[in-house]
């Protein structure tokens, strides 16, 4: 289950340096995980310090 960015995001771009696959990119307002890209390593959740990945 690919994992999602909520409207919690804060924009700080931590989840993208930290994601294995490239599959995070800035969007608009927040950022935002190519659920065809994503391989459910949790590592954007793990490093988000307002919760903003979630799995859908």
């Amino acid at each position: 289950m690919a994992y999602k960015i909520n409207e919690d995001c804060v924009s700080c771009g931590a989840c993208a340096s930290e994601c294995p696959v490239d599959a995070i990119s800035q969007g608009d307002p927040v950022f935002v995980i190519a659920a065809d890209a994503c391989i459910d390593c949790g590592n954007c959740a793990n490093v988000c310090p307002v919760g903003a990945p979630v799995q859908e």
